[in-house]
This record gives structure tokens, C-alpha cells and sequence, in this order.
């Protein structure tokens, strides 16, 4: 049956071949559209949420802020600042929080030669590294515990502001005075793309440990501390749980919200990813009707053949041919039409995503639009939509084609 059908297919394909082929170019351009724009959408969703968890993976940036509520006879308006040792209360406080640093920053003067520069610097834990994906290139490496310890003048660069320093020379090993004092390169970051930033990317950014930092400047109080759950669904937990502790060490109310602050990228992530599915769905959207469009075409093609052979509709009819038959050949031709367009617009669109992926995408729009991704959602999504379209083309003209009657059909010119 399926080999008749086929055979029969390919002689309408024969007769009719300009308008075959129209058919084929509107699914398959139909297709491109679905197929190019949920790649490239979901590429720019994936590379924007890689540029929020490389500015903070799943973390909470705490700040000091200042009490809004009376407490124990305390006043309101009361300034909040916090100090190194919280981060060890914390740490031992609160089972929920899987790392935490404190966060010392200055904008400090970098100088290596004749070389002068200023950055933003920050004292930070090794802790620092995963939260914020500082990741080294190789040969270097980020700060670890035994540097915090001794108080060691080591210092970690962003790539760009070591670029700016060092041109092609290797860095590791080299001494940077920092303000005057002298510090020891043991790293370099790896680039990476960062679309949201605490006080400038972390590409032009130097890091020395807490300690040294500390003792160096002097400083008392931290300027904030990072901290990241053992599992982001515990976030507000743990928000709860840090009001609660520092409430009890610096007497404020636990529900003053006032009295510290949070930059939550936990709930941006949950933004980002919101935004992202809103995205794909109106890409996904105007695809989907530009296939549709072509999927009318379909119809009408048809609509035509079941004109063009009724008699022969009537004769098959007359001599045995059931209603099912009939309905099975148009339906049969109508997914024929679809699938072979669709197949030729998801070959052409998996040339034009490989192609693109191959381009260089370091900087600019590029980084983005760069990195389109063809997944097996897309893929499904897309034969869904070339399937439905199909059947339904293919169902009506089959109906009115299968309810034909023989005696009148025969009578038809």
C-alpha cells in the first residue's frame, strides 16, 4: 500500500512541478525560520545566563546597611558594619551556607616598570574563586588558605588589566607594586563573558587575600560579604538565618530588612531564566506562523489535486476503493510534502548554526549571537509543528476527496 502511495506521489510531484516546488520552498523556508530563530534564541539565553553566573554563581552579596526599626531601647537609623570574624561566625552558624568571603575593595595604583595603572583591588578568601569564577589560566593558580594565613603579598589578576601590564610578557612570578608595595603575581583569570559586574568586570580587577589586605590598608570593616548556599532553593532560608545571627551580634531586629542589604543573583538567575522562556516562546511563536502560512499552501495545493482528479477519485470509488484509502492517499502526500521540506530546511539551518558557530565570537555582539544552539527541543519542536501541519492539509482536501460521490464525480468535466 505505502509503495503505491509513494509512486503515486511522485507522479503528481512529475505533473505538477512548478508547483511542487513552491510548495517545497515556502516549507522549507517555514522551516529555516522556526529552526534559526529558536537556535539563536536559545544561544543568546544560554550565553547571557553564563555572562550572570560568571559575575556571581548563585551567590548573595551582603552589605552593612543601617536599622530601620527600634530594638532593646536602640534608636533607629543605626549604620551596620561589619567585620572580618563574621565570616567565621557564619560559616559555623549556619549549616545552609556552602561558601562565604569577605569583600575589602580599593582602588589602588598597579605599577611594573615604567608601567602605572589603577584598578579596583579586593581582598577576598579562595572561597572567591568558585563563587565568582575566577578561574586561572594555566601555569597560575588563585589564592589559597595558606596565603591568607601568612598574610603573603601575593596578588591575581583580571586578563585584561594583566594585558595591560605585562603585553606578552608571562606574569607569573613577576613583582607589581601595589601602592607602593610589593606584590607577587601567582595567577592570571581565564577571559570569560560577564554581563553583570560588582564595581567594574572582573577582567580588570587584582585580588590579594583578606589578610593582607587588611593589614595593608588598615581597613576594619568589610565592605561586604559573599556568601552562596548549599542549595539555591535555600535562599531565603539562609537570608533569614544571617538576619538573625548578626541581628543578635549587632542588636538589631532580625525582620528590620533595612538593616543589611543583599545583591541576590540567585533571584536574578530566576529573572534571567523567565525572561529567557518568554524569549523563546515569541521567537518560537513567529516561527511557527511563518510555517503555517506555508503550511496553507500545502492545503491548497491539495485542494487543487482533489479537483484536478476527481473523476479518478470516482472511478477508484466505483470499483471498490474505500473511504479510508482515499483518506489515507492525500494525508499521505500532504505529510510527504512536509516532511521532505522540512528535512531540506533543517539540513540548510544546521549549515548556517554549524557555520556560525565557527566564527570568531570573542567580542561584541558576536559573543552572543555567536554561540546558536540546535537542540533536540528545537529539532522536536519543529517535526511536531511539520507533522500537525501536514495532517491537516492533508485532512481536509482528503475528506472532501473521500465523501465524493461516484456517480456525480464521473459527470464532472
Amino acid at each position: 500500500m505505502y509503495l503505491e502511495l509513494l509512486k503515486e506521489f511522485f507522479q503528481d510531484l512529475k505533473a505538477h512541478r512548478t508547483r511542487a516546488m513552491l510548495t517545497l520552498v515556502a516549507i522549507t523556508w517555514g522551516t529555516v525560520a522556526v529552526v534559526l530563530l529558536l537556535s539563536f534564541g536559545e544561544g543568546l539565553g544560554n550565553q547571557m545566563m553564563t555572562g550572570l553566573l560568571n559575575a556571581g554563581d548563585r551567590i548573595m552579596i551582603m552589605y552593612g546597611g543601617e536599622t530601620g526599626l527600634t530594638f532593646e531601647g536602640l534608636p533607629k537609623g543605626r549604620r551596620i558594619r561589619m567585620v572580618e570574624e563574621d565570616v567565621e561566625i557564619l560559616r559555623r552558624s549556619i549549616s545552609g551556607i556552602d561558601l562565604v568571603s569577605p569583600q575589602y575593595r580599593e582602588n589602588v595604583s598597579l605599577t611594573y616598570g615604567k608601567f602605572s595603572t589603577r584598578t579596583e583591588c579586593e581582598g577576598v578568601n579562595p572561597a572567591f574563586e568558585e563563587m565568582r569564577r575566577m578561574y586561572p589560566i594555566a601555569g597560575g593558580r588563585f589564592l589559597n588558605e595558606v596565603d591568607v594565613e601568612l598574610q603573603r603579598r601575593v596578588l591575581f589578576l583580571g586578563a585584561e588589566i594583566a594585558k595591560d601590564i605585562f603585553k606578552d610578557e608571562d606574569p607569573i612570578g613577576t613583582t607589581v607594586m601595589v601602592d607602593g608595595v610589593p606584590f607577587t603575581v601567582i595567577g592570571v583569570m581565564q577571559k570569560k563573558l560577564q554581563t553583570g559586574s560588582n564595581n567594574g568586570p572582573d577582567i580588570r580587577r587584582a585580588i590579594i587575600p583578606s589578610s593582607t589586605f587588611r593589614t595593608t590598608y588598615g581597613s576594619k570593616f568589610v565592605n561586604s560579604i559573599v556568601v552562596r548556599p548549599v542549595d539555591p532553593s535555600m535562599q531565603e532560608e539562609v537570608k533569614a538565618q544571617l538576619y538573625s545571627v548578626l541581628g543578635r551580634k549587632y542588636r538589631f531586629d532580625p525582620n528590620d530588612e533595612r538593616a543589611l542589604r543583599f545583591w541576590d543573583f540567585i533571584e536574578g538567575e530566576k529573572i534571567s531564566r523567565r525572561i529567557s522562556l518568554g524569549v523563546s516562546i515569541f521567537l518560537f511563536s513567529v516561527g511557527a506562523l511563518t510555517l503555517v502560512i506555508a503550511g496553507v499552501g500545502v492545503a491548497n495545493v491539495m485542494y487543487v489535486v482533489v479537483k484536478e482528479r476527481t473523476k479518478e477519485i470516482g472511478i477508484r470509488k466505483a470499483i471498490g476503493a474505500r473511504k479510508s484509502y482515499i483518506l489515507a492517499q492525500f494525508i499521505f502526500e500532504a505529510l510527504l510534502l512536509a516532511f521532505i521540506g522540512g528535512a531540506v530546511g533543517m539540513l540548510f539551518s544546521y549549515g548556517v548554526v554549524s557555520f556560525v558557530r565557527m566564527l570568531p565570537a570573542e567580542d561584541g555582539p558576536m559573543q552572543f549571537l555567536g554561540r546558536p544552539v540546535l537542540s533536540a527541543t528545537t529539532m522536536l519542536a519543529t517535526t511536531f509543528i511539520l507533522g500537525t501541519i501536514g495532517l491537516l492539509a492533508g485532512f481536509f482536501p482528503a475528506r472532501k476527496a473521500a465523501s465524493v460521490d461516484p456517480v456525480e464525480s464521473l459527470r464532472y468535466e
